[in-house]
């Protein structure tokens, strides 16, 4: 048994309700200083000129959108150049999703932005029907963060973090523009996703190793736990679920742990089966390649004899391989080709960097280093 396994309830005191205690964006380094260039991490030098823009908008395909934990914006980022453009959505951002329209949803502090990326304006802001108490900043800040889009593209959902209490799902009508129903979740919703037919949509709660099922025609609940190695050390463990990812084949839900163990969640029975990982390194971000590959985001070391970041290439058949990453990152992204991965720095505890890893899933090239954004946490490919 590793280390951080027998020393879980001792966290609880130490770091409150999540991974680690919270530091100041003020007091983080910038990209500048921690994207030191490596053999294995060269760093590419973002271009200063801005992408043309007209009425009718010209931001190009393959464009990378990242939200700005650390600010208040979302940022446009070329992924060979750099970032070029940004536009302000509200107080720390988290989690942001893409429609087929061009239309961005982003969960804020303040509430849900619209964010037309076609002309990269902000449209709008739904404020939360849920209080969530003063608008903060930090991992613990009430507010969004999880959030995802129903696959006809009518329905936003969003999980809503309420300091202290367990959370809540709130469902968007996309065409009115309004909130239109609640659910009760489990605590701290880091990520929401939605069954490939649109009936259920699922919510990740940290604090409570859970996923709670929606049922999106009625708003009805189903709690399930995942806890591959317990619930010892409650709020102060470190082992919790943090993101998923829902395979397309079987609709279970792939969640992993620690890069140790993947938990596989039935929703229609709430199993969960655990396969082995290799990682062996504190794990955050998920995503499924279109060929049904995981990429999964190490964020580095909790622990003494943790390995250090990395993203796990997982591929269908359960075969891994474990590419390193230099520093902390939190989420990640594919281009639509599945050919690359886009690994975001900001993360949610000490240690983030003000940019975004690109990975050659081929293998054919290290990773790049590539400054964007402002602790930018959640990604999407444009």
């Amino acid at each position: 048994m590793k280390a951080r396994h027998a020393v879980v309830a001792l966290a609880a005191v130490a770091v409150l309700v999540g991974c680690a205690a919270d530091r100041s964006p003020a007091t983080q380094p910038t990209a500048t200083t921690t994207a030191t260039t490596t053999p294995s991490a060269p760093t590419a030098k973002p271009s200063a000129a801005k992408a043309p823009t007209n009425a009718a908008g010209t931001t190009p395909d393959g464009t990378l959108l990242v939200a700005d934990f650390g600010g208040d914006t979302v940022t446009f980022v070329d992924p060979e150049r750099g970032a070029f453009d940004r536009v302000e959505v509200g107080t720390a951002p988290y989690g942001l999703v893409v429609g087929a329209d061009g239309r961005a949803w982003v969960a804020t502090a303040e509430g849900v932005a619209v964010v037309d990326t076609k002309t990269r304006t902000r449209t709008a802001r739904i404020p939360y029907r849920t209080a969530t108490g003063p608008v903060t900043t930090g991992e613990y800040r009430g507010g969004g963060m999880g959030i995802a889009l129903a696959p006809d593209g009518r329905h936003v959902y969003v999980g809503v973090n309420v300091p202290g209490a367990n959370g809540v799902l709130e469902v968007i009508d996309t065409g009115t523009r309004a909130v239109t129903g609640t659910a009760p979740v489990g605590r701290r919703p880091f990520d929401v996703d939605v069954s490939r037919d649109g009936g259920e949509a699922y919510a990740t709660g940290h604090d409570s190793f859970d996923v709670t099922a929606v049922r999106t025609d009625t708003l009805r609940t189903r709690r399930m736990e995942v806890a591959p190695y317990g619930t010892e050390g409650g709020l102060g463990s470190w082992l919790k679920p943090h993101y998923a990812a829902v395979r397309p084949g079987d609709g279970k839900l792939l969640l992993p742990f620690e890069g140790e163990r993947l938990a596989v969640l039935d929703p229609r029975t709430g199993k969960v089966d655990v396969e082995r990982m290799t990682a062996n390194t504190h794990q955050h971000g998920a995503a499924l390649t279109p060929d049904g590959t995981l990429l999964v985001v190490g964020t580095g070391p909790i622990a003494s004899d943790d390995e250090d970041a990395s993203l796990t290439v997982r591929a269908p058949d359960g075969t891994e391989r474990v590419v390193p990453l230099d520093g902390p990152h939190e989420d990640v992204a594919v281009s639509a080709d599945g050919r690359t991965a886009y690994v975001t720095g900001g993360f949610t505890r000490d240690g983030y960097w003000n940019g975004i890893t690109v990975v050659d899933l081929a293998g054919g090239t290290a990773p790049v280093r590539l400054a964007a954004g402002n602790r930018p946490l959640g990604i999407a490919v444009l």
